[in-house]
């Protein structure tokens, strides 16, 4: 069940007390491999959200699956999860959380999304054009491929779209085609 308030409140309490035991970057790694096991392991997420397995055996799980890879914050942070019943929420607490790290960092995250791979010179030149559009603020750029882009790209920050793909452009034309109205004139 999606309860992004209470994701939001977990997230922040985690967030600060990383701040305050000046363990924000190893939080932040930890968090991350969380949001990879949540992400990866489907199973794994139903296992949190199930009324019928029992709180302890949910920590067994948890401990067996992630081991000796988190710190003793976030560690606890999990367990105190499982003591409240709120297990489940976890996909949502560590998505909350990074959204707000990147907050607390001035991180931009940005999708490109082009038709075949990018090297890093095309790469290091749009970062440097968004930087120069974005002071103080750093950015994360996630490059995806999409080969019905056909060529061009499209990025994507926050809710601004900037699309250059070449099918974007053919189904501009193939608009004009259809709502011809050059054609409805001469009639």
């Amino acid at each position: 069940m999606q309860n992004p308030r209470l994701a939001s409140r977990y997230a922040k309490s985690l967030l600060d007390l990383a701040i305050e035991q000046n363990a924000l970057d190893s939080t932040l790694q930890d968090v991350q491999l969380l949001e990879n096991i949540c992400h990866a392991s489907r199973d794994f997420v139903n296992m949190l959200s199930s009324p019928i397995i029992k709180a302890g055996k949910k920590q067994q799980i948890i401990d067996a699956v992630i081991g000796d890879r988190l710190s003793p914050l976030t560690k606890a942070f999990t367990a105190l999860l499982v003591n409240k019943g709120r297990e489940a929420n976890l996909p949502e607490i560590v998505t909350a959380f990074i959204r707000q790290y990147k907050e607390l960092k001035k991180i931009k995250t940005v999708k490109l999304t082009t038709a075949s791979p990018v090297n890093d010179t095309v790469k290091n030149a749009i970062l440097q054009k968004l930087l120069g559009s974005m002071e103080g603020h750093s950015i994360d750029l996630k490059t995806e491929v999409n080969p019905d882009l056909i060529g061009g790209f499209v990025l994507q920050m926050e809710d601004k779209l900037f699309d250059a793909s070449v099918r974007r452009d053919l189904n501009d034309i193939k608009a004009q085609f259809l709502d011809n109205s050059y054609v409805s004139r001469l009639n």
